[in-house]
């Protein structure tokens, strides 16, 4: 089940909401994250951004003051007819690159049409990847942290690029559309945010 994404600033209202949905909510640190219990039944769990582990007391108030990203990060996404790779530090976007090529789309020929369309469509992705790799290792070096996202095994080729085996991976994972602009911004949001699992009762 995909978990909620959501910026700290709003974590106490969502919790407040939950609670009157539910009759009334009791706190506790459960494995590093914050759950909550209604009184019927239903249960969240909020995790901190960056797979940091929450250890504080059991209040909305102390879990999001330990929300602390880390100096450098990095958000890349990747699908295949684009990407987007940007560099944050200190909360902003210092360095970022967005890139669009285009990819052969499916044929219905058969034959020998068929199978050189194909080799077309993996050749121009395969570009595409390289692009990709080029640009997040540039704009990524010396960033022990990143959150990826796009088309799962458009992302796995970019990240077996050698330059960037030093990039540690941490969720959420960002299922987001072609890389744009408006795209890359929200993703950037989304990773920075605190992470929440419902399950209603």
């Amino acid at each position: 089940m995909p978990s909620l994404l959501l910026p700290p600033v709003r974590l106490g209202r969502w919790v407040e909401n939950f609670g009157a949905r539910h009759g009334g909510t009791v706190l506790r640190v459960v494995e590093g994250a914050l759950g909550g219990e209604a009184v019927d039944g239903s249960t969240f769990t909020v995790r901190l951004p960056f797979a940091a582990a929450y250890d504080g007391p059991a209040e909305v108030t102390a879990l999001v003051a330990a929300v602390e990203p880390p100096r450098a990060w990095g958000v890349l996404l990747v699908r295949k007819g684009g990407f987007a790779v940007a560099r944050i530090e200190s909360g902003a976007v210092v360095e970022h690159k967005i890139g669009q090529r285009h990819v052969q789309g499916r044929t219905k020929a058969g034959g020998q049409s068929q199978q050189r369309f194909a080799r077309r469509r993996d050749n121009q992705a395969r570009q595409a990847y390289e692009a990709a790799a080029d640009h997040a290792a540039r704009i990524l070096a010396g960033v022990p942290v990143g959150v990826v996202g796009g088309d799962r095994p458009a992302v796995e080729e970019v990240l077996a690029d050698r330059r960037l085996a030093g990039l540690d991976v941490v969720e959420p994972w960002l299922p987001v559309p072609d890389p744009k602009r408006a795209v890359l911004d929200q993703a950037v949001l989304d990773a920075a945010s605190l992470a929440i699992e419902v399950v209603n009762a």
